[in-house]
């Protein structure tokens, strides 16, 4: 018997122990990262064929304390090398773990290696050489703290390299992982296993080896073995042997497929058919096209087996509103047919699983590579799917779209329905329709033309984020279901407060824009690259306001943002228009916004600047301001800071200068709380009058202290 190391990806301990015992190996002990255990050569050679959960077999063959380089140096060269294998073998070192002396891994590979090769030059041999990618024998060091273990890699490549995969399609599950995932999911030999998200098949195939007893290395060329003195090639032959036998005594029983495979990608399907010959078992699956959404259980009448799949998940939010979507239909299609069956989900999004409306009565940890994922085992009800049908014609209310934040979905349906009738009326394609009219939905849902946006306020910090997060997501489900909008036309974003210019930041460079109109103006939007869209929809009645005072005057738009009110003057009549902005980005989306409405000319000008510095050293005087500044800014192109509660005087002071006799400012701002200095517009000589009710649009009534407007006059 000999002392071995089995090395697994963490979570699968256990289950690598129990699988080990069950090939015969001896004194199975769970460590971090494998399990120790003892061997004869037969059970030896059995891990190496059969394991299923293994990465690599590992042979310890010195153990010792490392207190600098030079203990490490000692411990290896001072290792019997000649017993293991000889200076015809290429050999690499995998260097795993530091310490205090040796604080890179590549240094420690590098002493070991030192160390092998001046062994065998002691020794009147010849240099072994080093090969790193086909190496005939890889030594494995592992250093923790203090304590070095070197072992020989029986393995040679890593037993989760099977042989059958020629291609896969995007993340691709590890083949380990995919038989842990198979052996965790509840399913029992013999009976029938469906992956709607087949992808290019691997749990499929890792299960139907298992039920045809076919070995998962059986067809393995070269093993880390091979080059190694303390083989037992008798052994090793009859055990292989054994294998083969196996898996064509199974094969002669004519077994009849029950593994079925659906994805909607058509050319990931051809490299799990070919995947599924390379492995052996394309007689026992049946691999075809098909969208989750129409999914259909290919036994409605037959025996009930094991719904087992890995569908996509994203760390993005970007992706979420089309995963949501996704995992919803999942689950009520897994609930209409596949009445009596068990389901087993991997996934590393809790909320995602949760769009699934089901309850799971078992869960497993595991990880993906580096992420956290869990896969988590349902039964599924076993109602009939015309009892079902009965049910939701009885009471729609039931459907499982209403069962995803009822309360959420019914607001939103009751607003719709107020809206977006009064929006037609008024010829708007750019609308809220809901603004977090219920507490414990915190968001936005704005309606840019056949597109949805949902944002997201910032939780209270007395709100756990896992609560916050799962609310998001039914909202967006909910919105989905309600609006009916397709999912690549919901968009999803995070809105933190903001300040000064950071309410500008760009988040994505996917350059899609498309125009709305607005009383008849055309503009464009994005809605992905910014964390606004380009429109701000809370001054739709200021800018119309705007187009109908500006006929035959000289206009200015302080502040202008992407020229949105410069469209309205302009298409108003205006003698006209100058329009300033400090950012290069939205200037050229203004000029984009009057191209689009057919607004060109010298009389139109655009101008970058720091609206400020501008200001003060304008000569020119306008009929017309339209001044809408930031809350705050700090912005390293501005001298001084700026804040509007605290220098709106002094901007005015620098408007009236250039504002004309019997000429008209309109002045807003979004600032919580904001009071207007009256007794300093008074000092300037300047009369105001709040028009924040006048310019407040139907659908923000419900968030007025968001919408500040002022018109100011000279009283001269």
């Amino acid at each position: 018997m000999k002392p071995l190391f089995a090395t697994c990806a963490r979570g699968f301990e256990e289950l690598l122990k129990t699988e080990l015992t069950e090939l015969g190996a001896q004194n199975a002990r769970v460590a971090q990262g494998g399990v120790h255990f003892s061997a004869d050569d037969e059970t030896q050679y059995k891990a190496l064929l059969w394991s299923r959960l293994a990465s690599r077999i590992l042979l310890p063959v010195t153990q010792s304390k490392i207190y600098s380089d030079l203990d490490l140096y000692s411990s290896v060269v001072n290792q019997p090398w000649l017993n293991y294998f000889d200076e015809k073998a290429r050999f690499f070192v995998d260097f795993n773990g530091t310490n205090r002396e040796i604080r890179h891994s590549q240094f420690g590979a590098m002493r070991v290696k030192d160390g092998i090769v001046d062994y065998f030059e002691r020794n009147g041999k010849e240099r072994p050489s080093v090969d790193k990618d086909h190496p005939d024998m890889r030594i494995h060091a592992y250093l923790n703290r203090d304590d070095l273990i070197i072992s020989l890699d029986l393995s040679g490549e890593a037993l989760h390299m099977r042989g059958y995969r020629e291609d896969s399609g995007q993340a691709p599950l590890r083949e380990t992982l995919a038989a842990a995932l198979v052996l965790r999911s509840g399913w029992q030999k013999g009976t029938p296993l469906v992956d709607p998200m087949c992808g290019s098949g691997t749990l499929l195939i890792e299960a139907a080896q298992m039920e045809a007893q076919i070995a998962p290395q059986l067809h393995r060329l070269h093993w880390g073995f091979d080059f190694w003195k303390g083989h037992n090639q008798a052994v090793w032959e009859k055990v292989k042997a054994q294998a083969i036998a196996l898996a064509e005594a199974e094969m002669q029983k004519n077994p009849q497929p029950h593994f079925y495979g659906f994805d909607l990608d058509h050319r990931v399907l051809k490299k799990a058919q070919a995947n599924a010959r390379n492995a052996g078992v394309a007689h026992l699956i049946r691999f075809a096209q098909g969208d989750v959404a129409a999914l259909k259980n290919p036994l409605p009448n037959g025996e009930k087996g094991t719904v087992l799949c890995n569908p996509p998940y994203g760390e993005r939010l970007g992706t979420t509103p089309a995963l949501i979507a996704l995992y919803s239909v999942f689950g009520q299609r897994l609930k209409q047919q596949f009445g009596g069956w068990n389901a087993s989900v991997f996934n590393s999004e809790q909320g995602l699983l949760d769009c699934l409306r089901m309850r799971s009565f078992r869960q497993f940890k595991a990880k993906n590579g580096p992420l956290d994922c869990v896969q988590k085992n349902y039964q599924i009800s076993d109602r009939t799917l015309e009892q079902r049908d009965e049910n939701a014609a009885e009471n729609p209310a039931l459907s499982d779209h209403a069962e995803v934040a009822a309360d959420f979905a019914n607001r939103l349906q009751k607003n719709i329905k107020k809206i977006e009738k009064w929006a037609k009326q008024q010829g708007l394609e750019a609308y809220r329709l809901y603004d977090a009219d219920l507490p414990d939905y915190n968001l936005a849902v704005d309606r840019y033309g056949d597109h949805i946006v949902v944002q997201e306020y910032a939780a209270p910090k007395n709100i756990d984020e896992n609560k916050a997060r799962q609310r998001l997501l039914d909202a967006v489900s909910a919105t989905l279901a309600v609006t009916g909008v397709e999912t690549n036309k919901l968009v999803l974003k995070v809105r933190q407060k903001q300040k000064g210019s950071n309410q500008y930041e760009k988040l994505a460079n996917k350059g899609e824009y498309f125009y709305v109109t607005e009383y008849g103006a055309k503009l464009w939007v994005n809605l992905t690259d910014y964390l606004d869209t380009g429109l701000f929809l809370d001054h739709r009645l200021t800018r119309k306001m705007v187009g109908e005072m500006a006929k035959d005057k000289d206009f200015l738009n302080l502040f202008a943002y992407t020229g949105s009110a410069t469209v309205h003057a302009a298409l108003g009549g205006a003698k006209s228009t100058t329009t300033v902005d400090m950012s290069n980005t939205y200037l050229n989306w203004a000029e984009q916004n009057l191209i689009l409405n057919d607004i060109d000319g010298k009389r139109h000008k655009l101008v970058q600047a720091d609206c400020l510095q501008w200001l003060a050293r304008c000569d020119k005087q306008f009929d017309l301001i339209f001044a809408d500044p930031p809350t705050f800014s700090n912005s390293k192109r501005m001298e001084d800071s700026w804040d509007v509660q605290r220098d709106h005087i002094k901007l005015m002071e620098n408007l009236k200068r250039i504002l004309r006799p019997n000429g008209t400012i309109v002045f807003s701002n979004n600032k919580r709380g904001f009071k207007m200095d009256f007794d300093g517009l008074a000092r300037l000589g300047l009369n105001g009058v709040e028009i924040s009710a006048k310019t407040l649009p139907l659908d923000f009534a419900r968030n007025k202290q968001i919408h500040n407007c002022w018109l100011l006059t000279r009283n001269d």
